[in-house]
């Protein structure tokens, strides 16, 4: 079947010929009813449904799911506060800054695709308790920034025992790790598995520290008018996790290279996290997240991480 990816510039043409705005509050057709929009970014976090997508799980369901990719954060936070996209694939850090400024997002499941934090070939690192004097590239008060806290943290280091150095693009951190300029960043597949593969290390990741830090969210109006698709979607995701669970990643090459940008020379390395059903994060990943943006003066500390979710999408 034809796989339903739609690239950003695509979306205004979308909105206006097949989901105008106005349709919410309309007539709607059949069509544009069993419609849901979600907003991704190349990574491994939605591969679930990309399988789910590829191997038809929705055809007999009476959902149309459509995964539309952005390239940006930005770009992604803008479709979503505009209403052009019903949900997408968000970290923890994104979510508890945009319900504080406002945004009506309710995360419906936790993911399961592991980040990490990679050494540089050269830098002398082997394990996160190493780290003191490092210079760590990160993105400020994001998930990124975060998970080297934590990194720290659980090997009894302050972050201030790190000089951090502020790069927002992953690519380029990237960059500056392989070539030295950094000692260790924190990325996700494919560019951590790239870096280890050139002789880069992982000294961390969410998974070895035990959090959860990304989801699914949707805008509240969504939940209220599609929760019945947004369930068949979720239908969806289990039985793409139970296939990716029966698998190696050899059965979803395609997608990994021509969704998650895999290149040929890491077919025979490449690797993904078990993915579990659908479920809700633990409410103390929730907490770690605010407590660590409030301590900063990014959001209210009075936030609970049952203002961010809603559980009553996922299969019963």
């Amino acid at each position: 079947m034809k796989k339903k990816f739609i690239p950003f510039p695509a979306l205004l043409l979308l909105a206006a010929l097949v989901l105008p705005l106005a349709a919410c509050r309309g007539n709607r057709t059949a069509a544009q009813q069993s419609a849901l929009l979600l907003g991704v970014m190349p990574s491994m976090d939605y591969l679930p449904l990309a399988v789910a997508l590829r191997e038809g799980y929705f055809d007999d369901s009476g959902l149309e799911l459509k995964l539309v990719k952005f390239y940006s954060a930005n770009e992604r936070d803008a479709a979503l506060q505009s209403g052009q996209v019903d949900g997408a694939v968000i970290d923890y850090t994104g979510l508890a800054l945009q319900h504080n400024g406002g945004m009506d997002l309710r995360l419906t499941s936790r993911c399961d695709a592991p980040f990490y934090i990679i050494a540089g070939p050269d830098s002398g690192l082997y394990e996160a308790a190493g780290m003191k004097d490092a210079k760590v590239a990160v993105s400020r008060n994001t998930v990124i920034d975060f998970c080297v806290d934590m990194a720290l943290h659980a090997a009894a280091l302050d972050p201030a025992d790190v000089k951090k150095v502020e790069i927002n693009r992953i690519p380029l951190r990237y960059e500056m790790l392989m070539g030295g300029s950094v000692d260790a960043t924190g990325l996700p597949d494919p560019l951590a598995l790239m870096a280890e593969t050139a002789g880069g290390r992982v000294i961390s990741s969410n998974k070895q520290l035990g959090l959860s830090i990304t989801g699914i969210v949707f805008s509240c109006q969504a939940i209220e008018k599609k929760k019945a698709l947004i369930q068949k979607m979720y239908d969806g995701y289990n039985l793409g996790a139970e296939y990716l669970r029966r698998n190696t990643p050899v059965d979803v090459w395609d997608i990994l290279e021509g969704e998650m940008g895999f290149n040929q020379s890491l077919a025979g390395a490449a690797r993904y996290n078990e993915y579990a059903p659908a479920a809700l994060p633990p409410p103390e990943d929730l907490r770690a997240v605010i407590e660590w943006l409030a301590e900063r003066g990014l959001v209210n500390a009075g936030m609970e991480p049952g203002e961010l979710v809603d559980g009553s999408c996922l299969p019963q």
